[in-house]
Order: C-alpha cells, then sequence, then structure tokens
C-alpha cells in the first residue's frame, strides 16, 4: 500500500489532485471555526459537558461535524442538510409518479434534475435545521444564544443565525462539489471524513484522562476489531448468476455470455443507524421544552419521557437495536424498487437460470436480498449498541468513533482507494486492492 501511495505521489496529475483535495478539507476545517454570531460559548460548553437528552445529541452530532458543534461555527451543520435532502428524495421516487419516470427514462438530463431538486430541497432544509439546533440551544434553561427568538427586537440577530448557518452548509456542499470535480474521491463524503477525523485527537485526549494507557490500548484495538468487521460486513456480497440468451441476426450472432447481480449484504449504508438515531431523539427533544412547566404532571411526564430517550436508560438501547434493523430492511427494500432489477433484465435479454423472467425473478431477488439483509442489520444493531457494553465495563461514554461515524469513515477510505487505484492501473501500476 505504500508502495502504491508512493507511485501515486510520483505522478504529476495525482499529485496535483491529491493536494487540491488536501487544500480544500483545510479551508474547510478554517471554516469551521469561525463561530456563529451572538453565541454564549461558556454556556455552549456546559450543554457540552450536561447529561441531558439535548447535550447527548449535541455530543453526537459534535463528533459527526469534527467540533464545528463545540464552537458552534458556520459549519455546525455540515452538508448533513444535503444529506437529508437526497434520502427524501430516494424515499419519494416510488411514491412520486413524475420522479419516477424521470428517473427511469431521463437518463443523464433526468439526474442531473434530480441534483437540482435536491440543492433546491436542501436551502429550506438547511433554514429548518438551523431554527432546529438554535431553538433547542435557546430552550429554558441554556442561553447558549440568548438572542434568537421572533420577537421584534430579536428578529434582526435570529436572521443573522439563520443565514450564516444555511451560507456555511451551502458553501460546505460547494467545497464538496469542487473535491469531486477536481480532487480525489467523492467530495461530500470526504468533508464528513474530514470533520470526522480531526475529532479524533480530542477524543484519545479525554480518553487518556479518565481511562489512561490501558483505556487508550482498549478503545484502540476496539476500534481496529469494529473497522474490521465493517470491511468484512461492507465488502461482502451474494451473486446471483444472470445469463444473456443469445440473438441471431443474418450472419452475426449478438449476445450471449454469464455475469451476477452483486447483492450486498449492507446495501443501506450507515443510513438506518442515521434515520435511529433522528427518531430516538425526537421524543426527548421535544419533551424538554416541558420539563419546565408549571403544571407538577406534564413536568413529570416531560422528564421521564427525556430520561428514557436521553441515551442512559438501559430501555434505550434494546429499542435502538430494533429501530436500527427494522430502518435497514426497510431502506434496502426502497433501494432494490428504485434498481427494478427484474425489469432491466427482462428488456437486456438476461434471465436467472432456473427463474422465470418478469414478477418471479423480482421475487427471488427480493427473497434472496431480505434473507442476507438479516446478516447486515443484525450487524448494524451490534454496532449501533456497542457503547453500551463499553459504558458498562470502562464507566466511560467516550468512543474514538461512533458507529455512523466508523461506518463513513471505512467507507470513505475504501471509495477513495478505489478511485486511486484505477487511476493507477490504467497506468500499469499494481493498485490497494488485488
Amino acid at each position: 500500500m505504500l508502495d502504491a501511495l508512493r507511485n501515486a505521489w510520483h505522478l504529476p496529475d495525482l499529485r496535483r489532485k491529491i493536494l487540491y483535495t488536501l487544500l480544500i478539507l483545510a479551508i474547510y476545517r478554517l471554516a469551521a471555526h469561525i463561530p456563529v454570531p451572538g453565541v454564549d460559548r461558556a454556556a455552549l460548553q456546559q450543554l457540552l459537558q450536561g447529561t441531558t437528552a439535548a447535550g447527548q445529541l449535541y455530543i453526537i452530532l459534535d463528533l459527526l461535524s469534527g467540533g464545528a458543534i463545540a464552537n458552534f461555527s458556520i459549519m455546525a451543520m455540515g452538508v448533513y442538510p444535503y444529506v437529508t435532502a437526497s434520502i427524501i428524495l430516494q424515499l419519494l421516487v416510488p411514491v412520486v409518479p413524475q420522479l419516477e419516470r424521470l428517473v427511469k427514462e431521463g437518463g443523464s438530463e433526468g439526474r442531473r434534475k434530480l441534483e437540482q431538486y435536491t440543492y433546491f430541497l436542501t436551502v429550506p432544509l438547511a433554514a429548518l435545521y438551523a431554527i432546529g439546533q438554535a431553538n433547542l440551544l435557546s430552550a429554558p434553561g441554556r442561553a447558549v444564544l440568548p438572542n434568537f427568538g421572533f420577537a421584534p427586537h430579536q428578529l434582526l440577530p435570529t436572521l443573522t443565525v439563520i443565514l450564516t448557518m444555511t451560507a456555511g452548509t451551502m458553501f460546505a456542499i460547494w467545497l464538496g462539489q469542487l473535491i469531486t470535480e477536481q480532487g480525489i474521491g467523492n467530495g461530500l463524503s470526504l468533508i464528513i471524513f474530514g470533520g470526522i477525523v480531526a475529532r479524533a485527537p480530542y477524543n484519545l485526549a479525554q480518553i487518556w484522562t479518565s481511562n489512561g494507557t490501558l483505556g487508550i490500548l482498549v478503545f484502540l484495538a476496539l476500534t481496529v476489531i469494529t473497522v474490521a468487521a465493517i470491511v468484512f460486513i461492507q465488502e461482502g456480497q451474494r451473486r446471483i448468476p444472470v445469463q444473456y440468451g443469445r440473438r441471431v441476426r443474418g450472419h452475426r450472432i449478438y449476445g450471449g455470455g454469464s455475469t451476477y447481480i452483486p447483492l450486498r449484504v449492507n446495501m443501506a449504508g450507515m443510513i438506518p443507524l442515521i434515520l435511529a438515531q433522528s427518531v430516538l431523539a425526537f421524543p426527548a427533544i421535544i419533551a424538554q421544552f416541558f420539563q419546565y412547566s408549571s403544571n407538577a404532571i406534564v413536568a413529570s411526564i416531560a422528564n421521564t419521557i427525556v430520561s428514557v430517550f436521553s441515551g442512559f436508560s438501559d430501555i434505550y438501547w434494546p429499542m435502538y437495536f430494533i429501530t436500527v434493523v427494522a430502518f435497514t430492511y426497510f431502506y434496502t427494500d426502497v433501494m432494490l424498487q428504485q434498481m427494478n432489477l427484474a425489469d432491466t433484465l427482462q428488456k437486456q435479454g438476461g434471465f436467472i437460470p432456473g427463474i422465470r423472467p418478469g414478477k418471479a425473478t423480482e421475487q427471488y431477488i427480493n427473497r434472496i436480498s431480505r434473507r442476507i439483509t438479516l446478516v447486515g442489520a443484525l450487524f448494524l444493531g451490534i454496532l449501533a449498541i456497542l457503547p453500551w457494553p463499553v459504558r458498562a465495563v470502562l464507566q466511560t461514554n467516550v468512543l474514538l468513533f461512533s458507529s455512523a461515524a466508523l461506518l463513513i469513515v471505512v467507507g470513505v477510505v475504501l471509495d477513495t482507494m478505489r478511485q486511486l487505484e484505477a487511476q493507477l492501473v490504467m497506468r500499469h501500476y499494481e493498485g490497494f486492492i488485488r
């Protein structure tokens, strides 16, 4: 691998792409330290050190944003509104006939329009994300944004916060697009990756403070084992054989041959983890606004909901596991419907040996997919609740990376290695993956 990296560095065009990518990531990291106007830094640090649901949610977001939440910078939302917009449109494609027709019949022009719709949806989502985060920080008992609100005297500071955070998200997306077009790897994924990795030294320092050398060794070993398991599951696939019939036209024979459909064990990636975290955090976030109610019964119910959904309750982790497994099956089924493999095979003259084309092929693929998805869903569920036994054994809440962060890091590294390998193979060098 080191020889391959050295070969890539010696190629002028690849060296330029690598340096360009590093430069864009450095610009993103610098922008992540520019705070939003009107933030009370002392109150923010107190929130991040607390044990409330809001504090735990912000710790997770801070890890994924590479410390941007700890500064409440203009990059505090990162590119996640764009990721959310992409997920929403993916889920809407099989539901909205116009979008389904655009994907199936539009070709490259259809994909370009769908990408435009994603950008258009990102802007209002980013504004809503900004309002939600700011409202959460301005809830009773916290004064991180003391001037945020929609009263007449607060309107200008509020608009400043919303516009600044929305502009920061669009700037991050633009930087990601620059990497995709002129650098190495997927730009948006690398933006997220850079933020996650940048947080690792701070987490190591916290582990050292709370557990010493033994704690660091345990966490490093746990991280290495988890990464190896992620690579093994992520690269695992079931290959369904496909035959193509021959067609005779005049004196020529067209088609024929065989190939396979690679169905991955974990087709959903990290999306089920993000969806499950969002769904389970939502009740606690809403309940926090009623913790300070004058009605004792309402305040008691709100406190119970917060304690259950804050991540400290033993009930939370089984719910998290079940939710991740359910979302894995749901999102995998949605992706398979969008691929429409049975119709594509039939149009191209392909068939699975022993299976009739059409509906029978679709049922066969779905049956195989659901069977192998069980392994991927259970793996994601175990990965999601990994902090639970770690907290019980080592008495700490600190991990080098969260479950979703580890999946992102491994996925981005593998994807970037493949792209570098493709460039090296074109120039007859030995790549990373043999």
